[in-house]
Order: structure tokens, then sequence, then C-alpha cells
């Protein structure tokens, strides 16, 4: 009998960047007819415990998981790690050091679009947005909700992308640090929307073998992003690698409404069997 069960593996809560609590993440999820999701927030798994307990009272499939910051090459790389400890220490430390940076960096970005002339400061934003781990999104969304700029596009393409007049850098590990670093902690490594990664395709190549020699075990190749063509391209990558296929639609709520938790944009559709694959390499 085929396995018609569907589900998300790179969804985000108010624990990071996204803007649903991880509670209503999951019955969101459950409304939305999924069968198991996976928590990856932004550098922080402080979100999982509250998932859990959701899933449980909801008869949900929650993987607990991350998506790591990394760098390679000078581009932003991300690395999602699947049924990882949250408790292991050397994880547990570095987390800790990426969310202590955040906040001073807050800080330095807002001060640097008042320097631009923008009205913000770190207390409004606490108020727009209580209980939220803020972001740069969440600067970003405080922007054009004032009138300030015109969409959450132009502030990034302009401000708070990377390289950007107000940007602050952050700590970064590179990508085979982060398979390492997930593999140590019992997790499995995947490599994060292939197509966004803005390196050339050789780089791209070498990248992803240099990852599978330290541990990595999938590409996420269906992503709410790719157009046909993208996911053909990812899929052949991750067959000739050797490389298991996860997908995700990198859902964030209402900081990118166009995203669907579980269909992307619309058309995206992620069979359990991929999740099924994970599981199966995990017990190896």
């Amino acid at each position: 009998m085929t396995d018609t069960r569907t589900i998300d593996m790179h969804v985000h809560s108010s624990a990071s960047d996204g803007t649903c609590s991880p509670s209503a993440l999951l019955a969101e999820a459950k409304k939305a007819g999924l069968s198991a999701i996976a928590l990856t927030d932004h550098d922080t798994m402080d979100g999982i415990c509250e998932a859990a307990k959701a899933a449980k009272e909801l008869g949900m499939e929650l993987v607990p998981g991350v998506e790591l910051s990394t760098e390679y090459a000078g581009c932003e790389i991300h690395v999602l790690g699947y049924y990882v400890s949250p408790e292991y220490p050397k994880l547990k430390a570095m987390l800790e050091e990426f969310r202590d940076f955040r906040d001073t960096r807050n800080v330095r970005m807002v001060k640097r679009l008042q320097e631009e002339g923008f009205s913000i400061t770190m207390e409004q934003l606490t108020e727009q947005f209580p209980d939220c781990v803020l972001t740069r999104a969440h600067i970003a969304r405080y922007l054009c909700e004032t009138g300030q700029l015109p969409d959450v596009r132009t502030v990034f393409a302009e401000y708070l992308g990377e390289n950007c007049r107000c940007y602050i850098d952050r700590p970064k590990i590179s990508p085979v640090e982060a398979v390492t670093l997930i593999r140590e902690a019992g997790g499995l490594a995947v490599l994060a929307h292939p197509v966004l990664c803005q390196l050339e395709e050789a780089q791209l190549r070498q990248m992803i073998m240099e990852m599978k020699d330290a541990g990595m075990c999938g590409l996420e190749a269906v992503y709410s992003e790719n157009t046909k063509e993208d996911e053909a391209r990812m899929r052949a990558l991750a067959d000739q690698a050797g490389l298991l296929i996860t997908g995700g639609s990198d859902f964030h709520g209402k900081n990118k409404p166009d995203i669907h938790l579980g269909t992307g944009k619309g058309d995206l559709h992620i069979p359990y069997d991929f999740l099924e694959a994970l599981k199966k390499r995990l017990a190896c």
C-alpha cells in the first residue's frame, strides 16, 4: 500500500525568527493534515520542549532539529540537524554563544538604522513583538509596518542583508564543523536549500563532497523556492553524491507570508518516505 502521508522537514517557530509559538506550530501542522514536522529553528533548540509536549497531546510526530549558520567561500550556508540532542554540551555551549551575540547584534543594527534616519528603538521592537526572539526579520517587519520602508525585500536588499550598510556580521562555523557537531550530538546532517547557497556549481559540488566526507547524509532538494528545474538538478546531485533527499517549506509564519506550512507556495509535496529514509539511516 502506498504511503500518502505528508510532512514538513523545515519549519521555524518564535524561538527563532518565526511568528508561531512551538505549540501553535504543531496545532497548525495538525490542521494542515501533516503527519510530522521537523522544528529547525535558527541556531537554537529552545522551542523543542514546548513543541514535543504539544506533539504528544496532538498525536503528531516531531523531529527535534536545528538550522546552523555556517560560512563557506564567503557565502552563508545553512545546515539542518535532525534528531539532535539539545543537551549535548558542545552544541549547547555554541548555541548559547550565538544567542548572547544575537542580543548585542540587534542593538548595534538598530543603532545603525537610527544613524540612517529611521525611527526605531529596541523598546519599540520589544513592544511590537512581545515574547519573541528578536531577529532581522522582526526589525524588517517593524520598518514596514510603521511605513518607513515599502516591503521586507527592500529592507534586506538595502539595509539588513549581508554586506548592506546596517548589517552586522555574526560568528559562524564552517559547514564541515556543523556536520561534525551534529553527528557528535547524535543527529543527522542535511544541507539546507542548496540552490540558495550562491556558489558556483563546481564550488557547490566541492562543498557537498567535503560535507559528505564529514558525515552529512542528505540534501534538501524539495524546497519552496525551487523551480522544477532546480529540484531536478538537486535530486540528480544528491543521487550522484549518494545522499538522501529531504524537503521543507521553510515556514516562518507572518515573517514569510507567502510560504505555507507543508505546501510552501502552494504546490510543495513532501512525502513521509523522506523521513522514513532518515530514520533508517539514524538506526544504522
